[in-house]
């Protein structure tokens, strides 16, 4: 069976960022920014430095959360594969939140395996801000 891990407020992002977003063409350089961009956000979370973990969310999400403070609780509590991971590799960029995702699998805290969904949102400045996370929890993994 397959979960869904979701926070009321992160499902209206998400919902938000599916109607906004539009299919973007990336370059092997906005592919590595997305490995490096996730890993510096979990990097800041593993260190429970809310302030740059929010430097990296997107415009939209900063807008609905508010404070870093909300985005650190909210992750700490919803996300808990995100916020503590034991491993992380990446895959495809893909569409699949209808603009540029990237897939990462990770092993969470208490061992089980996620499939985490990373929409990417470029900025005016031509920046790249994370603009949602879904995860999935992988098939086969033990509850």
């Amino acid at each position: 069976m397959v979960r869904i891990a979701a926070f009321p407020t992160f499902v209206a992002l998400f919902c938000t960022f599916l109607t906004a977003a539009e299919a973007t063409e990336v370059s092997d350089a906005d592919r590595q920014s997305f490995e490096q961009i996730v890993l510096d956000q979990m990097a800041a979370f593993q260190a429970d430095d809310g302030a740059t973990a929010w430097s990296y969310a997107s415009p939209g999400i900063r807008q609905r959360i508010g404070t870093p403070e909300r985005f650190l609780g909210m992750v700490r509590n919803g996300y808990a594969p995100v916020y503590r991971p034991r491993a992380v590799t990446f895959s495809d960029v893909t569409d699949e939140l209808g603009g540029p995702t990237q897939r990462a699998h990770i092993i969470g805290p208490r061992g089980n395996t996620w499939i985490a969904l990373y929409g990417m949102e470029r900025q005016p400045d031509g920046d790249w801000r994370i603009s949602g996370c879904v995860l999935i929890r992988s098939p086969g993994s033990d509850a």
